[in-house]
């Protein structure tokens, strides 16, 4: 395993490319990073994603692995120390479904709330937290979705610890309150701390700083298209 090849395409700031960072990292498994800016793509990251063009990518012995859960699947087969994905089939189909609800809801929802104005906001705020409310009822009885230690689910969920506090600073909106959701608080404080995890996040003003430049010019673009 030490000699072979594994190079992770990836930018400083992708919630996505962490996914496979945190896979490779609580595998133990060596790799490189290569450091992508998106606005001037190399040549190696779209010939190894010519479909999108986008991170993460990992290479293992030259050949391509994309999409940030695909990728965390490969690891996981590919490596079988350390687990993620439980053994059980329901389990695992389980922990994919959630994994999935993580992206084509609970994201889409908190990215819409953050790109509104004030006057639209109360809405968009009530429909982002009906979507996290699953995730709290799921946690009952657990420290991390995987149980006693960090898996997939976790994995997949894993950017509400960095970016939900970047959001909460830029809007002043409070989305996961201990108060209301004190099981996904403790799981977020839990997950962010763990030493692998902590280790690897972004710093969090750089994240604020990125995500408030990415915000204003949305909403310049959307003000000279009315």
């Amino acid at each position: 395993m030490a000699e072979e090849e594994v190079r992770l395409f990836r930018t400083w700031s992708s919630p996505f490319a962490l996914r496979a960072i945190w896979a490779l990292e609580l595998k133990g498994v060596p790799y490189e990073n290569i450091f992508e800016n998106l606005s001037s793509k190399s040549q190696l990251l779209l010939q190894y994603n010519p479909v999108h063009g986008k991170v993460p990518v990992l290479v293992h012995n030259g050949r391509a692995v994309c999409e940030s859960l695909v990728v965390v699947e490969y690891i996981d087969e590919t490596w079988t120390q350390n687990p993620l994905l439980p053994e059980d089939p329901l389990e695992r189909a389980t922990a994919r479904f959630w994994a999935k609800f993580g992206d084509d809801k609970v994201m889409q929802s908190i990215w819409d709330l953050v790109q509104k104005g004030r006057e639209e906001q109360e809405a968009g705020l009530a429909q982002a937290i009906e979507s996290l409310q699953p995730l709290e009822e799921i946690l009952k009885g657990k420290k991390f979705f995987g149980g006693e230690k960090i898996g997939f689910l976790d994995i997949a969920l894993g950017w509400l610890s960095n970016l939900v506090p970047v959001f909460h600073e830029i809007t002043g909106l409070k989305l996961i309150e201990e108060e209301r959701f004190p099981l996904l608080s403790a799981w977020m404080k839990d997950f962010s701390g763990f030493p692998t995890i902590r280790e690897t996040l972004p710093p969090h003003d750089k994240l604020v700083t990125k995500f408030r430049a990415q915000l204003e010019a949305l909403r310049a673009k959307s003000r000279s298209q009315q």
